[in-house]
């Protein structure tokens, strides 16, 4: 059982038929046949039970401690990840892997490979809002923030007290660039550019805030988006 879409995909790509559910939210594999059980937020907590699975793969920031909690008490195993930088991503997807008694895959040698040369060129400082109305953006110590400081990216409120903070577009630091993926908030070329004075440039949000087979083609997606 995954409660979080890109550990969904990380099992999928390799044994699909082990996830007996899955939530509204995980999209890849697009065509999934596992049972839906809700969202990350709001998963139906009896139908997880229901299901029975051995184990259910869930994230500290995705989902809500109330209900891990009650899965817990219906004694069920809940496998916790919490990744803040790229290399304990990977180093976890490893782990979880090896718990599920499967085969390392070779997405996750060319993740490694992908994310193992230090960015060289020039850097940009950046704010990279998460959702409008209202406006919140990367704080301190997230995945999406070390992946974009390995692009060449320091996001502005890397020293936020909080990790998703709320946002004052006109009491920001200065930056020279907006950075907007499409997710969770999806951002287009109508929605979200014309707030800022600087270039935006739109992103991938599954390859930017995803930890799983993605982070193969990860970088090479998002240098191609921020640096061209």
């Amino acid at each position: 059982m995954s409660l979080v879409p890109s550990l969904t995909e990380t099992v999928a790509a390799t044994a699909p038929e082990l996830l007996v559910g899955v939530t509204d939210w995980c999209t890849h594999p697009p065509g999934l046949p596992a049972p839906r059980i809700g969202g990350t937020k709001n998963p139906r907590v009896g139908d997880v039970i229901a299901l029975a699975p051995d184990v259910v793969l869930a994230n500290a920031e995705e989902n809500r401690a109330v209900d891990l909690d009650a899965l817990r008490a219906a004694g069920l195993a809940v496998w916790l990840t919490d990744y803040e930088t790229v290399p304990a991503a990977l180093a976890g997807l490893g782990q979880t892997l090896q718990m599920l008694r499967l085969p390392r895959p070779t997405w996750l040698a060319r993740a490694e490979d992908a994310w193992a040369r230090p960015w060289s060129g020039e850097r940009r400082t950046a704010l990279v809002p998460i959702w409008r109305k209202p406006w919140m953006a990367l704080g301190h110590d997230t995945f999406a923030g070390d992946l974009l400081s390995r692009l060449g990216i320091d996001h502005v409120l890397a020293h936020s007290a909080e990790r998703y903070p709320k946002v004052d577009l006109a009491t920001l630091p200065t930056y020279d660039l907006v950075v907007l993926p499409d997710e969770p908030y999806a951002f287009t070329t109508q929605d979200g550019p014309e707030a800022f004075d600087v270039p935006a440039r739109l992103v991938s949000g599954r390859h930017l805030t995803w930890y799983g087979p993605s982070l193969a083609e990860a970088r090479e997606v998002l240098e191609a988006q921020l640096w061209t």
